[in-house]
C-alpha cells in the first residue's frame, strides 16, 4: 500500500518535501501538526539561527535544518514562510531563484495586502492562522494552537485555483477551519479584532502604570483587567510591527473605536441610553461562537497512522485492551484515500508508554505529542 515502508503503516502524505522558512510559535507549531498527522514525509526548517533550529529538531518537529537557501529548495512542493510578519517579503525573495515553477508557497504573516500584492508572481497562496500565544519561540510550540482555529487564505486574481485548493486542504487537515477573504479586507477585520485590541491593551496597563495609585491599583486589578488586556504580555516587538505594518487600516479602526468610546463618554448622564449601549454589547458578546482549540487532553496523546484496511481500529482497540491500557478518548483529525490520522487520549503517562509499545509491535507508526 502507497504510505508502507519497513513494516510501519501511515497514509499517503499530501506532500513530499515541506519547508518552513522562519521555526517560530508558529512555524514550529505547524512543523508539529505536519508530523503529528502525517501530512509530509519530510520537514525541513530554514532558519539563521542553528540554535532554534537544533532545538526544532530535538522536539520531533524538523527531519532536516538548512540555515540558507540553495539548490535544496528546489525539492519544496510546499514553502510556508513563517518569519515575522514584516521580513516575510525578504524571505520570499531570497528563497524564489531556488523554487521550482511549481512549488506553492504560502505564509502566515497578519498583514497581507502587500504580501500578497507583491508575492502575486510566485504560486503563492496568503495565509494567516488566527492562533498565538503570549509565550513566543520554538520551545512553546504546539500544534494544539492550530486546532479549530480560523485560518484566514487570501486569494486575489492571480492566485491559482489548484494552489488555493491544496493549501486549504493543508490547512483542514491541519485541524484549522478556513475562511477566505479579499486581501485589503482582511487587513482591515484583523485590525479591528486584533490590532486594535492590542494597542487598547497597551493604553489601558500603560494608564495604570502611570497613575500615581498605581500599587492600589495593581493590587485591584482582577480577572477583568487582566483579561482584558492579557495580549500586551505579548512580544513588544512583533505586536509593533504587526501594528505598524497595517496602519492604514488601524487608523481607521482606531477612529471607529474612539467614536464609539466619545459616544460612551457623552451617555455619562444618561443612564437609560447607556444601558441600552450596554444591554446591546452584552447580546453582541454573547453571541460570539466558542472555538474550543483542542478536543482532547493535551497530556497522554498519541498520535497514530491508521491505514484503509477493515478492522483496524478493532486491531487497535483490542491490543489496548489486551495490555490493560483504557482509551480515555479517540478522535480521527484526518482522512485521506490511503488511511487515516487518529489521537488517542490516555489517563497516565505510564498508559501512554504502553500503548506507544503495544501499537508499535503491532506494526503502527505511534507517536507523542512532540514527537
Amino acid at each position: 500500500m502507497a504510505g508502507e515502508s519497513h513494516g510501519v503503516m501511515r497514509p499517503e502524505p499530501l506532500f513530499d518535501t515541506v519547508v518552513i522558512a522562519g521555526v517560530g510559535l508558529i512555524g514550529g507549531s505547524i512543523g508539529l501538526g505536519i508530523q503529528q498527522r502525517f501530512l509530509a514525509r519530510r520537514v525541513i526548517g530554514l532558519d539563521v539561527d542553528p540554535t532554534v533550529l537544533e532545538a526544532a529538531t530535538g522536539l520531533g518537529i524538523l527531519d532536516e535544518e538548512q540555515l540558507q537557501a540553495g539548490d535544496w529548495l528546489k525539492e519544496a512542493d510546499l514553502v510556508i514562510l513563517a518569519s515575522p510578519a514584516r521580513t516575510i517579503i525578504n524571505s520570499a525573495r531570497e528563497i524564489e531563484p531556488f523554487l521550482r515553477p511549481d512549488t506553492i508557497v504560502t505564509d502566515v504573516g497578519s498583514v497581507k495586502g502587500d504580501i500578497v500584492k507583491t508575492l502575486g508572481h510566485l504560486n503563492f497562496v496568503g495565509g494567516h492562522p488566527m492562533a498565538g500565544s503570549e509565550r513566543g519561540g520554538i520551545l512553546n510550540a504546539d500544534a494544539g494552537l492550530l486546532e479549530n482555529a480560523v485560518w484566514i487564505l487570501t486569494p486575489d486574481v492571480e492566485t491559482n485555483f489548484g494552489a488555493l485548493k491544496k493549501v486549504r486542504n493543508f490547512v483542514e487537515e491541519l485541524g484549522a477551519r478556513t475562511i477566505e477573504v479579499d486581501p485589503i479586507q482582511h487587513d482591515y477585520l484583523v485590525a479591528v479584532v486584533s490590532h486594535v485590541p492590542y494597542l487598547a491593551a497597551v493604553a489601558l496597563t500603560n494608564a495604570v502604570a502611570n497613575d500615581r495609585n498605581r500599587n492600589l491599583m495593581m493590587l485591584l486589578a482582577a480577572g477583568g483587567f487582566r483579561d482584558l488586556t492579557r495580549v500586551a504580555s505579548g512580544s513588544p516587538r512583533m505586536s509593533r510591527d504587526m501594528v505598524v505594518s497595517n496602519k492604514d487600516a488601524v487608523r481607521e479602526a482606531l477612529a471607529s473605536f474612539r467614536a464609539q468610546l466619545d459616544t460612551l463618554e457623552d451617555l455619562l448622564d444618561d443612564p437609560e441610553v447607556m444601558l441600552e449601549h450596554a444591554q446591546s454589547a452584552k447580546r453582541s458578546r454573547d453571541s460570539f461562537p466558542i472555538v474550543k482549540r483542542s478536543l482532547l487532553p493535551a497530556r497522554h496523546e498519541l498520535f497514530l497512522a491508521v491505514p484503509d484496511r477493515a478492522g483496524q481500529f478493532a486491531v487497535i482497540t483490542g491490543a489496548l485492551s489486551d495490555a490493560g491500557v483504557n482509551i480515555r478518548d479517540l478522535e480521527v483529525v484526518g482522512i485521506r484515500e490511503a488511511g487515516a490520522s487518529v489521537r488517542l487520549a490516555f489517563e497516565t503517562e505510564d498508559a501512554l508508554d504502553t500503548a506507544k509499545r503495544v501499537l508499535k509491535e503491532k506494526g503502527y507508526d505511534a507517536r507523542s505529542r512532540g514527537q
